[in-house]
């Protein structure tokens, strides 16, 4: 409502003082006397195109908007100090006035590509000059393809537990893209669930997800998972997946992870030896006898002696639990069925 009333006021403001300067009193210049509407609607719309401008750019980045108003500052005082210089000299004025020239428009230039390219790694040069916004809570998450295609990030998002920057390279942008457009429909699902997830936290104003550019090339033939690590590495943050081998390949070189499966676990029913469970066996296990059912958060169940009640209900007493960063396992047997007695040593 405010940036309404702003660009309301910004409105009426450019129109009374282009109205006062085309007005007959003001005395205008000949060719903009005998055309006062024609200049008034003209300048009017050139005022008006930079609220048209702001409109269209929502999302603005502090960053970006710093490193080239810096950029062009540096730049034009560059020129300054080059034109100092030049006055001794005892050159021509055209050729003077040629280096100046070609001075204010190069020197600028290198400056705000300089910043642009480097504005992650400025605030160390210059301590006071803070180009990358100071990023809330803890270190920044680079968020993985199989994190995407999960889904669950964008239901923990919406409960505000992430409240620092996330971030999503180029190249898993590239690497869902090529599996939206696969010829597997399985795939081809996996990869527009993980696109439409991405669009999802996009949209979500209780998270700061942006995509990075990653314009290093890929000599090394380095993997996707790899080249994660290294940007978590490069920019002090960690990985968010559910993938349990670039769990240990982060984890193998000191980068800390974020795994949804152990936040799943650490949020589901702790189930003690000797619990009730009921559940519908639905398959055969690997081993004779054993049969397999679920939970309603997706934990499996194997029940021994379960077999031969395959899609039936039955009471399940639990006898262990496994647990580690892949998932979670519930073992059980039939209640009623008497404990295994262990064998004794001899």
């Amino acid at each position: 409502m405010l940036l309404i009333i702003i660009r309301i006021l910004y409105a009426v403001i450019c129109a009374g003082a282009i109205a006062s300067f085309v007005a007959p009193s003001s005395n205008p210049p000949a060719f903009i006397g005998d055309y006062p509407f024609v200049w008034f609607v003209g300048l009017m719309l050139f005022t008006q195109a930079f609220t048209l401008a702001d409109l269209l750019i929502p999302r603005k980045r502090l960053d970006l908007i710093s490193s080239i108003y810096f950029g062009l500052l540096i730049g034009v005082l560059l020129c300054y100090l080059l034109s100092v210089a030049l006055e001794p000299l005892s050159l021509l004025p055209y050729v003077k006035s040629a280096v100046i020239g070609l001075g204010l428009i190069v020197l600028p230039y290198v400056c705000i590509s300089l910043l642009l390219q480097t504005r992650n790694d400025f605030r160390f040069v210059i301590p006071y000059v803070e180009f990358v916004k100071e990023i809330k809570g803890g270190r920044p998450l680079v968020v993985d393809t199989s994190s995407l295609i999960d889904g669950r990030i964008a239901d923990l998002a919406e409960t505000k537990l992430f409240d620092t920057e996330m971030i999503v390279p180029s190249f898993v942008l590239e690497e869902l893209q090529e599996i939206a457009d696969s010829n597997d429909k399985l795939r081809r699902t996996r990869g527009r669930r993980g696109l439409d997830v991405l669009t999802r936290l996009q949209q979500n104003s209780k998270v700061d997800i942006r995509v990075e550019e990653v314009k290093e090339k890929n000599p090394e033939g380095l993997t996707v998972d790899q080249r994660i690590v290294g940007l978590a590495k490069q920019r002090g943050g960690r990985v968010l997946t559910n993938d349990f081998n670039l769990n240990k390949v982060a984890s193998v070189q000191g980068v800390d992870v974020i795994n949804l499966n152990d936040v799943a676990n650490a949020l589901r029913p702790r189930y003690l030896p000797g619990e009730q469970l009921r559940i519908k066996i639905i398959r055969e296990g690997e081993a004779y006898g054993q049969g397999v059912g679920y939970l309603d958060d997706g934990t499996m169940v194997i029940c021994e002696q379960g077999a031969a009640y395959l899609n039936r209900d039955i009471d399940v007493v639990v006898t262990s639990v496994l647990q580690n960063s892949a998932g979670r396992m519930i073992f059980g047997r039939m209640q009623g069925t008497p404990a295994p007695v262990p064998a004794k040593s001899v």
